[in-house]
């Protein structure tokens, strides 16, 4: 931060001097000259404060420091504040501590007489007003502490670490002092993008050397001695670079929803003659089967592979994801290209730039969501704990919001983007502004239903609907197994930010909504209930247009399609449907899911522990043009198209709800686990010739 401050003054001097203002230059230096923040280094506060304490200016001392903490200390979040008032003890008290090593009485009676009536009422200070009158206080049990220089160092060695701190996590900066951050984050991905295009480069020549001449091109890739960045991929780790592709469907499927997830049947394949063995004489059809727990799989013809000196005929099965560490995480985290019998590659839909790790949370993730505009995301884990932080350029905790009551959901509001809804357990939804980090209001929903299970905010204007249900009949964790919800009633209300007032109920006293989505202009809302029903409500006329049952057990996740025709659904059934509005109950397809995927989501440990979370947040999001779906899975998010997917991998225990925002130039995608981590990735849609 200090070098920062010092280039940003030097760039300011070069141009007031070209710009030919000597006046307003000479205003400045007089006024670095007077900064009473030092250019915002720490070695040089530290040393006034020093200065201060060794000439016994009392007044000056107390002047600076109440200086620092108006224009430092004050933008520290509210947790701070303890920190901040020890270190203020513990400076007055090596202001005393010195003036007594000195022998100057008189400054030690000035302290107590000057600040005796703002410290008389604080406990910590009740015993030293006796310390100008005990003789040898060095070696008085209560303060021979203070006296020793163990004690001393500790003091200015915790000042010294708390302001570097401070000046490294400030989250309100100019822009001018934002460029240092800027310019590393880009020299950042400027290296990750030559890496990767010359990753690709090795991958399409290799794909194209396939095609020619498939038995003198696994002979190369054995033989050719590859660059380091691809010798070497098999030790990346998740965090790096996860590509993991298969190859495209039978163009003779025309369902719509075979562009997302693969089907269990598809045309076959001719067979390919090779000479190395049975592992590769011949080319299985294209198909996908459920595994022992559920998971899909989808065999996807062979690959070869260069390992030590030899060639391999592998099968993979690119949509069962696998741990980091596991046997085959080098076939997934390996070159990511595999080709079908018929000898066509297939490229990754999307680019991964980078991908980071937001780490601030200490329990299971229950809802993740990004905001209109791409740039902070707000996170809610199961002990009722916020997070409101943004990842570009870089990756900082802009606000932390505690609760005295349980949360169950936020969403963050269309106009304006900056306010956050938060819906508790005690039936109030608080209206929060993260730019101003304080609340503005509090709304009581409805006393006889205090669960607000999910919240949806219309992207034309200020109202939001906020599912409320009865409550449980015991009180279940976030992560326990979820209560008789389908037996509960709810509500779905409708209110206004504005005016902060309920305009209306949507529907009678029903099953309890578990989820709630507004279409592209807000006049459609589609929700779900514990009952498995489907409702879409036309919100010009605020009225219920049709409802259908949509799946055995309750409905966990629902979303428009890209055109609005249809929407998606993910249920307790473990299906993945798509409903046609225009036709109230009629599937366009449907598609079986693992349990990885929609939950309950499973974390095992040491010693038989095992904790079990129920769905609360999204488990899939669209990117921008409706053609990619996100998913979660046991290790990280999965990306599925036909059959080509991309594995964001990243991490240690599954994920429990997601968020993809393309708000920004590239697609921002968010993975949230029951380790409270959640990762980050930013992609880029790769550009067929």
């Amino acid at each position: 931060m200090s070098s920062a401050v010092e280039r940003t003054d030097e760039l300011v001097r070069e141009y007031l001097t070209y710009r030919g203002f000597s006046s307003a230059l000479r205003h400045l230096d007089t006024e670095i000259k007077a900064d009473r923040e030092r250019g915002l280094r720490v070695d040089r506060i530290v040393e006034q404060l020093l200065q201060l304490v060794l000439t016994f200016d009392l007044s000056a001392l107390r002047d600076y420091w109440g200086h620092l903490e108006r224009r430092l200390f004050s933008r520290l979040q509210e947790g701070y504040a303890p920190a901040v008032a020890k270190l203020t003890t513990s400076l007055y008290r090596y202001y005393v501590v010195n003036a007594i090593q000195k022998g100057n009485q008189e400054r030690t009676q000035e302290f107590f007489q000057r600040m005796g009536a703002e410290l008389q009422g604080a406990a910590e200070w009740r015993d030293w007003f006796a310390l100008p009158f005990i003789f040898a206080p060095e070696q008085n049990p209560t303060f021979a502490l203070y006296f020793s220089r163990q004690w001393t160092d500790t003091f200015l060695v915790s000042l010294h670490n708390f302001l570097s701190a401070l000046f490294q996590c400030m989250h309100i900066l100019p822009a001018l002092l934002s460029f240092d951050a800027e310019l590393q984050h880009t020299t950042m991905l400027a290296e990750e993008n030559q890496q990767l295009r010359q990753m690709l480069f090795a991958q399409q020549s290799s794909g194209r050397a396939a095609v020619q001449d498939p038995q003198g091109a696994m002979e190369s890739r054995v033989q050719h001695k590859l660059p380091p960045y691809v010798q070497h991929m098999d030790r990346l780790g998740d965090s790096e670079l996860g590509v993991s592709c298969v190859a495209a469907a039978s163009p003779s499927s025309r369902n719509f929803f075979s562009t997302f997830l693969p089907q269990a049947k598809r045309s076959s394949i001719p067979a390919r003659n090779s000479q190395h063995g049975p592992a590769s004489s011949s080319s299985s059809p294209n198909q996908s089967s459920l595994g022992p727990e559920g998971a899909l799989h989808s065999q996807s013809g062979e690959t070869y592979r260069a390992d030590a000196g030899e060639a391999d005929a592998v099968d993979s099965a690119p949509c069962d994801d696998t741990p980091p560490d596991s046997s085959s995480s080098s076939t997934t985290r390996g070159a990511g290209l595999e080709t079908e019998g018929g000898g066509a590659s297939s490229e990754p839909p999307f680019i991964k730039l980078s991908q980071e790790e937001y780490s601030e949370h200490h329990s299971s993730i229950m809802h993740c969501r990004v905001d209109v505009s791409g740039r902070r995301v707000a996170s809610l884990d199961v002990d009722g704990v916020v997070k409101v932080w943004s990842f570009n350029p870089i990756m900082q905790t802009k606000a932390t919001i505690m609760s005295k009551f349980p949360l169950l959901s936020l969403e963050w509001a269309s106009k304006p983007d900056r306010l956050l809804l938060l819906g508790s357990a005690v039936g109030t939804v608080r209206l929060y502004d993260t730019e101003a980090k304080k609340n503005l209001y509090e709304m009581t929903i409805d006393d006889t239903h205090p669960r607000i299970l999910s919240l949806a905010c219309s992207p034309s204007g200020s109202s939001f609907v906020c599912s409320a249900a009865t409550a449980a009949s015991a009180a279940v964790p976030a992560t326990g197994p979820r209560p008789s919800v389908s037996t509960a009633t709810g509500r779905l209300l409708l209110w206004d930010t504005k005016t902060v007032k309920q305009q209306l109920s949507l529907d009678s006293e029903t099953a309890a909504i578990n989820c709630s989505s507004f279409n592209h202009n807000g006049n459609l809302l589609v929700s779900g209930g514990a009952d498995g029903v489907i409702r879409l409500f036309d919100m010009q006329r605020c009225e219920s247009a049709m409802s259908w049952k949509a799946h055995d057990g309750e409905v966990y996740s629902v979303e428009f399609s890209y055109d609005e025709n249809t929407v998606y659904s993910v249920g307790e059934d473990r299906k993945f449907v798509q409903w046609n509005i225009h036709r109230c109950g009629v599937k366009q397809s449907e598609q079986q899911l693992s349990q990885d995927a929609t939950g309950p989501f499973v974390l095992s440990g040491y010693s038989g522990y095992k904790q079990v979370q129920v769905p609360r947040g999204r488990l899939f999001a669209f990117d921008s043009e409706g053609r990619h779906v996100l998913t979660c899975s046991a290790h990280g998010g999965l990306i599925y198209k036909e059959q080509a997917s991309l594995s964001l991998g990243g991490h240690r225990s599954p994920v429990v709800t997601l968020d993809w925002s393309s708000a920004l130039d590239c697609g921002t995608c968010l993975t949230a686990s029951m380790d409270g981590r959640i990762r980050v990735s930013t992609l880029l849609a790769h550009k067929s010739d």
